[in-house]
């Protein structure tokens, strides 16, 4: 299975499970890539920035990959291998896809300022990982400080055929999607998927603007592609009324420096994981801040039904 411009719906960031001692929970791997299929995840995303992925060794990257993969078969999976230099990116993404990973995410290093530098960036991690690779342009602003422009963007995509897609988590970003989807309309790029991310704190109107579903990791990704179903079948008060219902939570989550231990804390009620535990360095919930989350729950569950738990 090989990731192309037609991939929709919804692609969950996956957590990467770990046991309080802080080693991978290979039963975890299994119980929460069975949830995201569950939830309605047409393709899945792992090792990606909410993945704890710097925390993992090459070894274990491919043995998840592998793992997740086989679990995931029917849906195409896409392994974030974003690193410092060009031999580990390659290595990473070589292996990933002979463990039967459909593509492959990079995100820009943080040290790129120029336009000039992030597409030369680009060609030289292409050269690397080999033109035979699909892959996904993250590009994240906001975390990753390397602001891409729709122009540059554009000649990315034109320069490498292997790019499908591009994850999109500007801020605010709503005006990027159109002139991206403009591109296309004047026939000066190719047409790419667009899956958005931020938590999913805009979904509902990057649908709108023409998103083709989204690439996060809410805790209720079931959540998620009911927005993004809803948004297709043009059913625009529903998806509206269901997104806001989640909004509360939705914000607490995306706070900076706690937001996967928020991640982490409901997946683990819900039963997707056995423990919310982090790998070192990654700080928990203190009970003051469980309590929060649990109110939102409750509150949540007025609405949705999935929140009582």
């Amino acid at each position: 299975m090989r990731l192309d411009a037609s991939a929709a719906g919804l692609f969950p960031i996956a957590v990467t499970p770990f046991t309080p001692e802080g080693a991978v929970d290979t039963a975890s791997v299994d119980s929460m890539t069975d949830f995201y299929l569950a939830s309605g995840a047409t393709g899945l995303t792992i090792l990606g920035i909410m993945g704890e992925a710097p925390k993992l060794d090459l070894e274990e990257s491919l043995a998840i990959t592998k793992q997740v993969c086989a679990r995931a078969a029917r849906i195409p999976v896409v392994v974030g291998v974003s690193a410092p230099g060009f031999a580990a990116m390659r290595s990473l993404a070589r292996g990933a896809m002979e463990r039967g990973a459909a593509g492959v995410m990079i995100a820009p290093p943080p040290h790129l300022r120029t336009d000039e530098q992030i597409v030369t960036y680009y060609a030289q991690a292409i050269e690397a990982i080999g033109e035979d690779i699909p892959f996904v342009i993250q590009d994240y602003p906001l975390t990753l400080t390397v602001v891409m422009t729709p122009g540059v963007l554009k000649r990315i995509v034109n320069a490498h055929a292997s790019c499908v897609m591009l994850k999109h988590e500007d801020w605010p970003g709503l005006e990027k999607i159109s002139a991206m989807r403009g591109f296309t309309a004047d026939g000066s790029m190719r047409r790419i998927s667009i899956l958005t991310g931020n938590g999913g704190l805009f979904l509902d109107f990057e649908m709108e603007r023409g998103a083709d579903g989204a690439m996060t990791g809410y805790a209720f990704p079931d959540m998620l592609a009911d927005v993004v179903r809803l948004s297709r079948e043009g059913a625009r008060d529903a998806a509206h009324d269901l997104f806001d219902a989640h909004l509360p939570l939705i914000r607490y989550e995306q706070q900076q420096g706690v937001g996967l231990a928020v991640r982490k804390y409901v997946l683990a009620k819900r039963g997707a994981i056995a423990s919310d535990a982090q790998r070192k360095p990654g700080a928990g919930l203190t009970a003051k801040a469980k309590a929060e989350v649990d109110y939102l729950l409750a509150r949540v569950a007025r609405t949705d039904g999935r929140a009582r738990i």
